[in-house]
């Protein structure tokens, strides 16, 4: 992998998902084969059976896919946050429920966070805070979605305007914007992304960026427990947890938690993706080149996994292969969080 300024450790594998499989004796099968002929002549006899399964509950039709998450669910309205991730806007709002969450290196060597959500939309998310210019490169792959932010600098207003993307700012949608008194400004700005996208109809639905979900492990994995992004004065931190099978996430060496009910945010699938950070057009703050092609390391399922990235366009996805040839590289199916680190 390439030198970047972050650090990482691993340990033995954690627990791979696995499925349980026993040889049923033949007093079992025998119940089992009367039970399959009982609902076949309840069928036969007009008796309509309620799916229960993967089939999204019709019977014979398969639940779609998300494309961002590769779980059953519909492709709701896509919608992005741009999160405060300073340490007085902690504990979050909304990032327990999104599909997807980038981290990112703002100036000053801070942090800051895009949240997406569409299978699930959460009654608060914040606190909110304000976009910057290479965000514009980073939103062009959902097509046309909600984009929620506090503010913007000047020279950034006619490239937004023109950008395929419904902005949506406490200037322009004040009733979907609030403020918690017991926070301390600037970090106490929330969103009500119901009342967001019930003002943005015509915000795009989920589209494919990418993205591939696949329940097995795939093979080429290292073994590891955790690892650490670290930004001049910002770190993320994932430990893998065996008995949750999810990655734990932590901030600046903390444990990090959602407001309310104070549960650890988790990931089903980390991805550090390595980056170019070159000075934007404005004094101290990078620009982060998501389109383009590079390195990137894929955590899932206790494990590490050498990793391609490449995005051709910003209107286009970004697709993870196997460093090693192999083809798509698949996620987990579950939340993502996507950390850019850059590449040296």
């Amino acid at each position: 992998m390439p030198g970047t300024p972050e650090t990482s450790a691993s340990a033995p594998a954690g627990r791979a998902r696995r499925t349980a499989r026993g040889g049923a004796g033949r007093r079992t099968r025998r119940l089992l084969a009367l039970l399959a002929a009982a609902l076949l002549a309840a069928t036969a006899a007009g008796c309509a059976v309620e799916g229960t399964g993967d089939d999204g509950g019709n019977g014979d039709t398969p639940a779609p896919e998300h494309p961002f998450t590769g779980q059953a669910a519909e492709a709701g309205p896509t919608l992005l946050t741009k999160i405060d991730n300073h340490p007085d806007a902690r504990p979050h709002s909304g990032l327990e429920d999104a599909d997807l969450v980038y981290a990112e290196r703002v100036e000053g060597g801070l942090s800051r966070l895009v949240a997406v959500h569409s299978s699930t939309v959460p009654a608060t998310a914040g606190p909110v805070r304000s976009t910057r210019e290479s965000d514009l490169e980073l939103v062009a792959q959902f097509g046309e979605p909600a984009f929620a932010y506090s503010g913007v600098r000047s020279a950034l207003l006619t490239e937004l305007a023109e950008a395929p993307l419904s902005a949506l700012t406490p200037q322009t949608l004040p009733e979907a914007f609030f403020r918690d008194d017991s926070r301390n400004a600037p970090h106490n700005l929330y969103l009500r992304p119901e009342a967001a996208l019930a003002a943005t109809p015509d915000a795009g639905p989920a589209r494919d960026i990418g993205f591939r979900f696949d329940e097995a492990v795939p093979a080429g994995g290292t073994p590891a427990d955790e690892h650490t992004v670290a930004y001049p004065s910002a770190s993320f931190g994932f430990t893998w947890s065996a008995e949750q099978e999810k990655w734990l996430v932590s901030f600046d060496g903390e444990p990090a938690t959602a407001a309310g009910s104070g549960d650890r945010l988790t990931a089903d699938t980390v991805v550090v993706q390595y980056v170019s950070m070159p000075p934007s057009r404005f004094p101290a703050t990078p620009y982060i080149e998501t389109v383009g092609s590079g390195e990137a390391l894929v955590l899932r399922d206790g494990q590490r996994f050498d990793a391609e990235w490449s995005r051709p366009t910003p209107e286009s996805g970004t697709a993870f292969t196997s460093a090693d040839g192999g083809g798509p590289l698949p996620f987990d199916p579950g939340r993502t969080w996507i950390v850019f680190a850059e590449a040296q």
